[in-house]
């Protein structure tokens, strides 16, 4: 993939946030995607992930997840989430929609990106139903200011079940089939998704930041992978 061999200058000089407390997030217009970082950057990341699967867990803690955090923190990158909760369907429980409400009632004390990170960093094991009220309250302890009594109500009654719902929904309709989503986790970047041929990309940091650096750089250029067919297989063809 050549565009990510370039490297070049640094994005646009500016005040970077200190913290991912200082980060600005909210939730857009359609009330199913969750942003974060700076609305002005010019390169946006919409991920679609499921807070059970252990793939988006090395992505968001030993793949390029930390880099992206860092891009967001330095604004050259906004990130925009949708969090799907299949993986209940596929394995049992009710851990990955008991996730995403926490996440949603987290938003509300402008929380969210650090409660993110906590829950990635504790992740149970897919098969393990781990996402339990008191587990999401005892993490939510790691996150100054979270636990309140509002967020605990929020957690228990899961008051944002009509946001799980939607944001599942808005999951399964950019997947190839009806009802069905991509995969998790799927990374789209300025409109254009992440070809799963190329998905290696999300778990190897460096070559993610020059892939970031690349696109703002050369966007026409990557616009180009919108229409992106992989190679065929040869055993399609009995080779």
């Amino acid at each position: 993939m050549s565009l990510v061999a370039g490297c070049g200058q640094r994005y646009k000089d500016s005040q970077p946030y200190e913290s991912l407390a200082q980060t600005p997030e909210k939730l857009a217009p359609n009330g199913t995607t969750i942003l974060v970082g700076d609305q002005t950057a010019e390169v946006t990341v919409h991920l679609y992930e499921d807070m059970r699967c252990p793939f988006c867990e090395e992505f968001e803690t030993t793949g390029a997840g930390p880099e992206l955090q860092r891009a967001v923190l330095r604004r050259e990158v906004k990130v925009e989430y949708t969090l799907a909760s299949f993986l209940d369907d596929r394995v049992g429980g009710s851990g990955s929609k008991k996730a995403a409400n926490a996440l949603r009632a987290a938003l509300d004390s402008d929380r969210f990106a650090e409660y993110h990170e906590v829950l990635y960093a504790n992740q149970p094991e897919e098969e393990v139903d781990g996402f339990t009220d008191a587990r999401l309250l005892e993490l939510a302890g790691q996150v100054e200011g979270l636990r309140t009594p509002a967020f605990e109500s929020a957690v228990r009654t899961m008051k944002y079940r009509s946001f799980v719902t939607a944001a599942e929904r808005a999951y399964e309709a950019v997947g190839d089939e009806p009802g069905k989503g991509p995969g998790t986790p799927t990374a789209v970047i300025n409109d254009v998704r992440v070809p799963k041929e190329l998905g290696g990309v999300l778990y190897d940091s460096k070559v993610f930041v020059k892939l970031l650096r690349a696109i703002q750089e050369n966007p026409g250029e990557w616009q180009s992978y919108k229409d992106y067919q992989p190679l065929p297989d040869p055993k399609d063809y009995g080779y």
